[in-house]
């Protein structure tokens, strides 16, 4: 158990260290990011990606509903059976 212990405290102090590093480095902005073209172009990249992922979601579900449907239709096929054939053993 003190060895996980050991293991724990070292990786904690690595991962501050890490952070503390991170935080403490000066972090200039790209001078494309600055552009109003190249701000507008990651925009309309974006908003490309959220429309197909948007698109995609809509086709899951579409799927995910025909899929559920059958399903209904394949339990509600066999629940007739059953009825049937129990009716049938009764008369």
């Amino acid at each position: 158990m003190e060895v996980r212990e050991s293991i724990t405290d070292s990786v904690d102090a690595e991962l501050d260290r890490l952070i503390s590093r991170r935080a403490s480095t000066d972090h200039h902005p790209d001078p494309d990011e600055l552009e109003p073209g190249y701000v507008e172009s990651v925009r309309r990249h974006h908003e490309k990606i959220r429309q197909r992922n948007r698109w995609e979601w809509v086709r899951f579900f579409d799927r995910m509903a025909e899929s559920h449907a059958r399903i209904a239709q394949d339990y509600e096929r066999r629940a007739e059976e059953l009825c049937t054939d129990e009716q049938r053993r009764t008369t």
